[in-house]
C-alpha cells in the first residue's frame, strides 16, 4: 500500500487485510509514527519515507530499499515520477536493479511491464486521485509475481468532501 495519509487508527478494512499479509509493504506517506506503528503491530512492514510523513518517520525510514523475496528483488520507493506516464519509474527500476518497482505519489493504481521489470503503484486507499480507493495484493510463487488490485471502498472525488465540508459549522 502507499499514501495512507492517516493521523489517527487503521481503518478496520485496512487492518484486515495487512493482518493476512505476509509482508507488509507501504510505499510512503504513511503520515504519522502511529500508522507505523499500527501496522507493525499486524505483521512484517517495510516501509520508505514519503514527503508527507511527519518529521519522525523521515528520520526512520529510509528513503528507497530493495528487498529479495523468494528470488524476486523488489524496490520500495515513494516518488518515482509525477504521472503515470512518466518513463521515472521505469528509469528507476533499472537504477536500483529489481525486478518488481513499488511506488506511491500518484494515488493511482498502476501496473505496467516496461523492459521486463514491473512497476507498480498501489494507489491510496484513503485519498485515490481519480481512480477507486485501492491497496495491492502480490503473490510471488517460484519467481512469479501476481498482482491484483484489491478495493477498499466506494470511489470519492477529493472535490466532492471539500465542497461539503463548506456546508458543515466548524
Amino acid at each position: 500500500m502507499a499514501d495512507t495519509h492517516l493521523d489517527g487508527d487503521l481503518p478496520p478494512v485496512l487492518s484486515g487485510l495487512a493482518s493476512q499479509a505476509e509482508l507488509i509493504l507501504h510505499g510512503g506517506d504513511l503520515a504519522s509514527l502511529q500508522t507505523y506503528d499500527d501496522l507493525k503491530r499486524l505483521g512484517d512492514v517495510r516501509a520508505v519515507a514519503g514527503n508527507s510523513d511527519h518529521h519522525q518517520l523521515r528520520r526512520l525510514l529510509p528513503e528507497r530499499t530493495v528487498l529479495e523475496v523468494e528470488d524476486v528483488s523488489i524496490g520500495l520507493i515513494h516518488q518515482a515520477s509525477h504521472a503515470e506516464e512518466s518513463p521515472g519509474a521505469s528509469m528507476l527500476a533499472r537504477e536500483m536493479d529489481v525486478d518488481v518497482l513499488i511506488f506511491g505519489h500518484i494515488h493511482k493504481p498502476v501496473l505496467k511491464e516496461e523492459g521486463g521489470r514491473l512497476l507498480l503503484c498501489p494507489g491510496s486507499p484513503t485519498r485515490p486521485r481519480l481512480s477507486p480507493p485501492t491497496v495491492a495484493e502480490m503473490d510471488i510463487e517460484e519467481g512469479n509475481v501476481r498482482v491484483r488490485f484489491v478495493p477498499v471502498g466506494a470511489p470519492r472525488c477529493g472535490y466532492l468532501r471539500f465542497a461539503e465540508s463548506l456546508g458543515r459549522p466548524d
